[in-house]
């Protein structure tokens, strides 16, 4: 058994797998203010939660974007399991690319867009070969949303579920419209953009 920790600019997923089987998946704030010690409880809790005794993990592994979090979660899981744990190397690329990528490959035909939304969203490019040959990254929903709502006076915080309609017909469905069918259409462009650009149709992945 395997424990993967994934640490993104807003939350951190962690969970624990044995091959194909995922034993559970929770998320803890991601909060650069946190010591060893407090990530290191929070991690013992969630384990104890889902009754997973340590003796059974064999090591970890860390996907992480950020950066002065990284090093914190390392050693308080090793403090926790008491195994080493490694660290994805970004490389070139980030190394939630990296790891999205590699997941896929092995669940998806090739080519591949495969899509991660949070607090940015990347949309990471396998070939026919499976090789990782490039993406991008967008401003997440939730970030554009918090965006438009600091620098415009007049509209405020909302829930991120669409309206019935794309064409609103107050503010409150103007403004939902606008982030979920305009981020939809975004990410629908790129696909397009970039099958265009491959040559062919690829395999969409969302997550």
């Amino acid at each position: 058994m395997i424990l993967a920790i994934d640490i993104g600019n807003t939350n951190i997923v962690l969970g624990c797998v044995e091959g194909k089987k995922t034993y559970f998946i929770e998320r803890l704030s991601t909060d650069k203010a946190k010591t060893e010690l407090e990530y290191a409880v929070s991690l013992k809790n969630v384990l104890e939660l889902y009754e997973i005794p340590v003796e059974q993990i064999e090591g970890g592994i860390i996907s992480s974007v950020v950066p002065q979090v990284t090093e914190l979660c390392r050693s308080a899981a090793e403090k926790v399991i008491k195994k080493p744990v490694k660290v994805v190397g970004p490389g070139t690329a980030g190394s939630d690319l990296v790891v999205v990528a590699v997941a896929a490959l092995n669940e998806y035909t090739c080519p591949q867009i495969v899509i991660d939304m949070g607090t940015a969203t990347t949309m990471s490019v396998l070939d026919q070969k499976g090789s990782f040959i490039g993406g991008v990254i967008l401003p997440g929903l939730r970030t554009s949303l918090d965006a438009l709502v600091s620098n415009a006076a007049q509209l405020s915080q909302t829930s991120l579920t669409a309206p019935k309609k794309v064409i609103g017909k107050n503010t409150l469905d103007c403004k939902k419209g606008g982030m979920i069918y305009g981020n939809a259409a975004s990410i629908d462009g790129m696909i397009e953009r970039m099958e265009e650009e491959l040559g062919c149709k690829c395999t969409i992945v969302a997550t």
